[in-house]
């Protein structure tokens, strides 16, 4: 390029994108873009980083085993515990849809690729949550659908941060819809305007409204759910 300028004696130089590779070498990152079509299990989350927003893939698997759990791709220990209370909380509730799903007779695998880099934060909740429930119940989710937010082991979706960067990146890889937690709704103002009409937002408030958007499940609140009447104290039960 350098001799090209040279030998334009005055003359006007124009660059063209084709150019870029030959003046700055090969491309050495490029950002992920929403395939059409993702399988059971893998569900696309938003993610934080130093340098902006992130969309990233949460991968889970199934095996016959003994009800373990299992986590790769370098998760620190908020990212675990936000799996194992997802698991916790898909144990609870999909059997009030799928009696037959056996949780003890089977190893679950979630991973988050980019195994080489450690990631960690209160924001991946139900990403994996919904990523577990695609898989279990084979039934794909989406993939311009995308996510964020922590949840707690009595189901409620909370707020996270990077909202800004996460939704500017969401965009930028061809994201049409964001579930966000309702105090997060907030955060949109700081969103620019172009950005923001082009995506459709989901607030929500518990995990049943995020497998309903996700899945198109329907599962009974708590008060719903018709419990079996206790069982009588027997004469030691009872002290006499």
């Amino acid at each position: 390029m350098s001799l090209k300028i040279i030998k334009a004696e005055g003359l006007p130089l124009r660059v063209e994108e084709k150019d870029l590779e030959e003046i700055f070498g090969a491309e050495r990152f490029s950002a992920d873009m929403i395939g059409s079509l993702l399988p059971p299990g893998v569900v696309t989350g938003l993610a934080w980083t130093p340098v902006g927003g992130d969309i990233l893939f949460i991968e889970s698997a199934q095996m016959p085993g003994k009800g373990n759990l299992l986590l790769t791709g370098q998760l620190g220990e908020v990212m675990q515990e936000s799996a194992k209370i997802a698991l916790t909380l898909l144990k609870s509730r999909l059997p009030l849809l799928d009696p037959l799903l056996d949780f003890a007779k089977k190893d679950i695998h979630v991973h988050v690729p980019a195994g080489a880099i450690p990631k960690d934060g209160p924001s991946a909740g139900i990403t994996m949550l919904t990523s577990m429930a695609s898989m279990l119940l084979n039934k794909p989710v989406d993939p311009k659908i995308a996510m964020t937010g922590e949840i707690s082991l009595r189901g409620s979706v909370m707020p996270v941060g990077g909202i800004k960067e996460k939704v500017i990146a969401a965009h930028r890889a061809g994201v049409q819809e964001i579930l966000l937690c309702k105090r997060n709704e907030k955060d949109l103002k700081e969103i620019p305007e172009d950005i923001r009409k082009d995506l459709r937002f989901h607030f929500v408030e518990d995990v049943n409204e995020v497998l309903k958007i996700t899945l198109g499940l329907d599962v009974p609140k708590w008060d719903q759910v018709q419990l079996p009447p206790p069982s009588p104290l027997s004469p030691t039960d009872a002290g006499t």
